[in-house]
């Protein structure tokens, strides 16, 4: 009955491992511990209740469950990172949530909060996922570099993540699954010491969070 679980589980590890096509990097996602984690709990369940038997069916359920929890954002991220995919748009993961960098070479001129055409198509993409996927919320944050003060900076992130915002809405998206913030010079990722830095700083980003 042990080796029949321990191999369950080892099954659900392996066949939830993937290669990362962007690092080429062999990895288990989040949705294979959630297989992992689901086929152990289902078995040593099913186990209890109806022996190996039992235990095949119980890991199997598990399995489903586990996988359907772990791998709910994992999914998301893939999707964007296809449809991002050479738009110079950053896809990355901050725990549980979606994390999208854009950069104001392709949302807005500097000093601007009229959105640049060339953000359209990315934040299409967005949209398609958000409506897709609805037990996701998006919270839209401004950025700028330091150049100026809070009074203008603040002021001016948030409108820019507002833009961004109101764009999704237009594309469908509930707006009640969005919030907004800006926050200025507050939250550099680069320095702001040189200019490359300053671009870098001047950004709205996209958090996808998981609210089920």
């Amino acid at each position: 009955m042990k080796k029949t679980i321990l191999s369950l589980i080892a099954i659900a590890f392996l066949s939830a491992c993937a290669t990362d096509p962007y690092t080429g990097e062999s990895k288990v996602s989040k949705t294979a511990w959630g297989t992992g984690i689901g086929t152990a709990v289902g078995a040593g369940v099913g186990a209890l209740i109806g022996g190996e038997k039992g235990a095949l069916i119980g890991a199997g359920v598990g399995a489903a469950a586990g996988a359907g929890t772990g791998g709910y954002m994992d999914i998301q991220a893939r999707k964007l990172r296809e449809s991002l995919q050479g738009t110079g748009v950053q896809v990355a993961r901050d725990g549980q949530n979606i994390r999208l960098i854009m950069p104001n070479a392709i949302t807005f001129d500097t000093n601007n909060d009229v959105m640049k055409t060339s953000a359209n198509k990315v934040l299409d993409s967005v949209a398609i996922v958000a409506k897709e996927y609805n037990k996701t919320n998006l919270q839209v944050v401004g950025h700028t570099d330091s150049t100026g003060n809070d009074k203008i900076n603040i002021p001016l992130s948030q409108r820019r993540a507002a833009t961004v915002a109101n764009y999704l809405q237009l594309r469908g998206v509930n707006g009640a699954r969005i919030s907004v913030a800006g926050m200025g010079a507050s939250q550099p990722i680069a320095s702001n010491d040189t200019a490359a830095g300053r671009e870098q700083n001047r950004r709205v980003e996209i958090y996808l969070i998981n609210a089920q």
